[in-house]
């Protein structure tokens, strides 16, 4: 007889890992699959579906499981692409003597430009933990008031910050305006690992985006499964009795707001340093749009599942497959699944006998008549 306090089986542990063993086998096949097809080439496009992929995983934590959506996750991956763009391309020679003790510290570095001119610039380490913190400082600002309401404030706040961050960015000189930025530097991570979109590092910064996406999903599957993952159904499922049940569901839900904006943030400074440069379309609205329709087409609740179809759906994208309706086929996604999967949960079966059951009752009404 087994006793209820018996370990589990090796099955039942090994089971959760299964997704992560799946991802981390899937990503060289798929490599080597290319390889043999002569359409290496695309890895340029999945590394960049990848980096997008992390903006919308973590979307879908905060909505599939915090219950809050924002429309704003566009404007947050703008502000870490761009921040880190501006620091490590905008040269500081002039105030070379006051920023000596910065130099002193290697966060300035000295560095060629695209014209081959001698600039000082912050180096894209420093360029990121500042982007991240300017990323977290703009989400604890709007969801400090917004997460301590109910309904939709979030989404209507972040929407509203999204098209403002978004005008910034277009009628400001300093960024570039609509041209954006270019000239953005190499990352070198480690020595030897370097986050460059050079035709020569295209195999190494593929398998750089996806462990780091790997990493990410990782960790947030952990919180998930956590004491913290448990608050964060409490309060999808009914903040009113989450609140009764002693949850401080202001602070889980600001708490898991900045993670995804953070995540959004890193997304935007490893997509930067990748392509060389951003503009300012990566902060419109139709951005923040097409990411809620992936986390939604996804389930929103599952995150590997969202990885997927963000991966899938964005690389198609990025090859040009939709055309001149590329937006239009992320608008008519939302619509379909608000229709019909209001769970935002990809079920063609479901859909299918939802489309049908109209026809069915219609049928068995004339039968009866």
């Amino acid at each position: 007889m087994t006793s209820p306090y018996d370990k589990p089986a090796w099955p039942n542990r090994i089971r959760p890992l299964l997704p992560a063993i799946g991802f981390a086998v899937s990503v060289p096949a798929l490599h080597f699959m290319m390889r043999a097809a002569g359409t290496e080439y695309c890895l340029t496009q999945l590394t960049m579906a990848a980096y997008y992929a992390i903006v919308v995983t973590g979307l879908a934590l905060l909505m599939g499981y915090a219950g809050q959506v924002s429309m704003g996750h566009g404007a947050f991956f703008a502000l870490g692409g761009y921040t880190t763009a501006v620091l490590t391309t905008h040269d500081f020679s002039k105030w070379q003597a006051q920023l000596g003790w910065l130099r002193d510290a290697h966060i300035l570095v000295s560095r060629q430009d695209l014209y081959g001119a001698q600039i000082l610039t912050v180096t894209p380490w420093a360029a990121c933990f500042t982007a991240l913190g300017v990323a977290m400082v703009a989400a604890c600002l709007i969801g400090y008031p917004a997460l301590r309401l109910r309904g939709h404030y979030l989404a209507m706040a972040t929407l509203g910050f999204g098209l403002i961050v978004a005008k910034l960015l277009v009628g400001s000189s300093f960024t570039g305006a609509a041209d954006g930025i270019n000239g953005v530097p190499e990352w070198q991570l480690l020595p030897g690992l370097v986050v460059s979109g050079k035709s020569a590092r295209r195999v190494e910064n593929y398998y750089l985006a996806f462990a780091l996406l790997l990493v990410v999903l990782v960790l947030l599957r952990n919180t998930v499964s956590s004491r913290v993952g448990r608050a964060l159904k409490a309060i999808h499922d009914g903040e009113k009795a989450a609140d009764a049940m002693g949850i401080d569901t202001a602070a889980y839900k600001l708490k898991v707001f900045l993670l995804s904006a953070a995540l959004a943030a890193a997304a935007g400074v490893c997509f930067t340093h990748y392509t060389a440069g951003i503009g300012p379309s990566e902060a419109g609205a139709l951005k923040s749009i097409r990411y809620v329709a992936l986390a939604a087409a996804g389930g929103m609740a599952n995150l590997w599942r969202v990885t997927i179809v963000s991966i899938v759906l964005n690389y198609c994208s990025l090859r040009g497959w939709f055309g001149s309706y590329d937006n239009a086929v992320f608008g008519a996604l939302l619509i379909l699944i608000i229709s019909l999967a209001p769970d935002g949960t990809l079920r063609p079966i479901g859909w299918l006998r939802r489309l049908a059951r109209p026809w069915f009752t219609r049928s068995s009404n004339h039968g009866t008549a």
